[in-house]
């Protein structure tokens, strides 16, 4: 549980959302949490545009790859 919640975990969820937010565009947002038992990402579409980019070109499924 240490690990899953250590500064070091939460850099490298940073680092990977951060490049999956650059494939999408600068309307997408990068968050970093702590929960419970493991920290974790996430990369979100930040505004109305963004949201129908994604709903329209599946913007964040492509940019998993």
């Amino acid at each position: 549980r240490e690990l899953l919640q250590s500064q070091e975990m939460q850099d490298a969820l940073q680092e990977i959302a951060t490049d999956i937010q650059g494939k999408c565009g600068p309307d997408y947002a990068t968050d970093v949490q702590v929960m419970q038992t493991r920290a974790i990402a996430s990369v979100y579409a930040d505004n109305e545009s963004a949201l129908k980019d994604n709903s329209q070109n599946n913007t964040l499924l492509k940019a998993l790859g």
